[in-house]
């Protein structure tokens, strides 16, 4: 096949990529640079955390032709995930209600990984029935793949220095997802300008002050990190600063000016369920853990299990304006067979009898 022919290929693979759903596509080569140059001073540093899995991989996770070997290109595409029904100002009054329990509005609806890797394993087919003799792997937040850095090498944005990828029509609410491929597709220009400029906004609002500078995250003090890859104790010293954020946090992105561009999915999957959009803390502290896993079937938020769901709620309560029945929902779970779901509602009662009512 001549270049000529996988230039028009390349271009159907993009047009394919939309009537899929997705809102943009870019191609890149599996040269990284000084993306991974970041990454491994990123973890020098320690600031992955317990994320051990970000260097068991080695190489791989900068190298996309160590990880899938024969690789020479990379598909990356983004959809868009902020629901419709939701926006801005209702996120932004649920953080201010210390009732209400605060979710990331990633992970509302059904869970993005089989939504986004069926549509990704469509697009794979159709290039297959092209070109018969490809090879190809999808990924979506599923491997070790710097997704990002990747995305910004295919021209589909800047990555900011909230290290969130950010596109200048589109903000930075969207999930991304690739194709690893064997064809030599013509690759698009990175996005090689940065449009932050002097705003900080992303650095100096995060509640628990985790960038150590910009385009750093320290995820070890990231509300994202304690509520969801954390297992175990959150420190004491960031328990007060959390807030009513219960499952991850949005605030680096909801102070981005460049949100202002975002556009509402047109995914009916990403509809709020079980309207925790909005939901009181009490409410979902008292789900049984039967409940929990009903509830969350199909979604992102399982991920975190009901032990550290119980936790996560647990200092959000101890965060609120203190009331009879949540203290009394505290005290019920006083004695709550978990030794870490104890000591946060320890922690959340002392706090709470503390506070002058």
């Amino acid at each position: 096949m001549s270049y000529t022919d996988f230039t028009s290929l390349a271009k159907s693979i993009k047009s394919w990529a939309l009537e899929l759903g997705f809102q943009q596509c870019g191609i890149t080569d599996v040269d990284l640079g000084d993306h991974a140059d970041h990454f491994q001073q990123w973890l020098a540093n320690d600031h992955h955390g317990t994320m051990d899995y970000m260097a068991s991989h080695g190489s791989k996770r900068y190298k996309p032709d160590e990880l899938v070997p024969g690789t020479i290109r990379v598909i990356s595409v983004r959809m868009d995930y902020w629901p419709q029904k939701d926006n801005a100002a209702n996120a932004e009054k649920t953080l201010a209600e210390d009732s209400k329990a605060y979710v990331s509005r990633y992970t509302l609806g059904r869970d993005y990984h089989k939504l986004i890797r069926k549509r990704l394993a469509h697009l794979a087919e159709r290039v297959q029935k092209k070109i018969e003799s490809t090879q190809y792997r999808v990924f979506v937040d599923s491997a070790p793949v710097l997704e990002r850095a990747l995305a910004q090498k295919a021209g589909l944005g800047w990555i900011g220095k909230n290290t969130m990828l950010i596109n200048p029509k589109a903000g930075s609410y969207f999930f991304l997802g690739e194709i690893f491929t064997d064809l030599p597709l013509p690759v698009d220009d990175p996005f090689d300008s940065h449009h932050c400029g002097s705003c900080s906004a992303c650095m100096d609002f995060c509640p628990t002050n985790a960038f150590v500078g910009p385009q750093e995250l320290d995820a070890r003090r990231c509300i994202s990190y304690l509520t969801i890859e954390l297992k175990g104790s959150i420190p004491t010293e960031l328990r007060p600063l959390m807030g009513n954020r219960i499952f991850g946090c949005d605030d680096c992105q909801m102070v981005c000016p460049w949100n202002k561009f975002n556009h509402p999915t047109v995914e009916e999957d990403f509809t709020p369920r079980h309207q925790l959009d909005s939901s009181e803390l009490l409410k979902l502290f008292n789900w049984t853990e039967e409940e929990f896993l009903t509830n969350t079937q199909g979604s992102a938020i399982r991920r975190t299990g009901y032990e550290s769901w119980l936790r996560n709620i647990a200092v959000a309560l101890g965060n609120a304006t203190p009331s009879r029945e949540i203290l009394t929902a505290l005290e019920e779970k006083a004695n709550h067979p978990s030794a870490i779901v104890r000591e946060h509602v320890a922690w959340a009662l002392e706090r709470l009898n503390r506070v002058p009512s």
